[in-house]
């Protein structure tokens, strides 16, 4: 189990490792949270080569005025020519990486999607689990936010590898039914050998199905619940206040109504959060 999961999203693919992981073109915006680290792409600037070339004139002009006062100054040639180029050189590479499409390199501990329903899938897992977070503030003495950080990233940690099996299980299953079977015999033990390894094939993607929906329903439990259990809390909320204004304004009225029970949401919480351990 990872104790620290980085997971970076770029057109092309999904990233998930346990070390940082580094862009290969282009920039990225980290977002920590927990134990988990986002990568995701900065849109590219869009500046052509021209207009690049064009600014990096337009700083050459100060930058050689500069150049020309230190050295009247006094400063040597040598070290106002060579910072000059390097101011030159980092000018224009972080110019050309701003325009570029970000593409992360791949670590060699990584797990990488690169098929479009795998991505999909675990990319939806991400975006729930960060819903999952955002219900952690509004539920003090419910859970225990380590322990829940801990079951939420040992969940996507095992997601990525059960989808890695899953996508080269993809490609094992279009392999297998391409084979051409023509002409040859219906008691051929080459035929037979290769329905047996179909089925086998379809037994493993049965079975990764199963246990990669039973983590995505897990996620999407532990959001809907907190979610839920935060959304009737602004409810009953907003029942007292307006209990209070109008015992204000009504004389001799009955009491209100309490505000509607929340054990029974409470209760669903602490289920969510438990089944989300069980992954572990």
């Amino acid at each position: 189990m990872a104790t620290e999961l980085h997971i970076g999203i770029d057109a092309e693919k999904v990233v998930v490792s346990a070390g940082a992981i580094r862009v290969r073109a282009g920039r990225a915006r980290r977002c920590r949270t927990g134990t988990v680290t986002e990568s995701l792409p900065v849109p590219p600037s869009g500046r052509s080569r021209d207009v690049r070339v064009a600014f990096l004139a337009r700083l050459t002009l100060p930058t050689l005025f500069t150049v020309a006062v230190l050295y009247a100054a006094g400063v040597p040639a040598w070290l106002l020519a060579g910072g000059a180029a390097g101011l030159l050189g980092l000018a224009w590479r972080r110019d050309a990486r701003r325009s570029q499409k970000t593409i992360f390199a791949v670590p060699g501990d990584a797990r990488v999607l690169r098929t479009a329903e795998e991505r999909a899938a675990y990319q939806r897992a991400v975006g729930v689990s960060r819903r999952v977070r955002r219900t952690w503030p509004g539920l003090p003495g419910m859970i225990d936010p380590v322990l829940a950080d801990r079951s939420l990233t040992h969940a996507l940690d095992d997601l990525a590898t059960l989808l890695v099996r899953r996508q080269e299980l993809r490609r094992l299953r279009a392999g297998l039914s391409g084979v051409p079977q023509q002409a040859v015999p219906d008691d051929s033990p080459a035929l037979a050998a290769l329905d047996a390894q179909r089925e086998h094939a379809e037994r493993l993607w049965l079975e990764t199905a199963e246990q990669a929906n039973r983590i995505l329903r897990s996620i999407d439990a532990a959001a809907l619940a907190g979610e839920t259990f935060l959304h009737e809390q602004r409810i009953s909320d907003t029942a007292r206040r307006a209990e209070r204004a109008l015992s204000r304004l009504t004389v001799g009225a009955p009491p209100a109504e309490s505000a509607p029970e929340l054990a029974d949401r409470t209760a669903a919480v602490l289920a969510a959060y438990r089944e989300l351990e069980k992954l572990g």
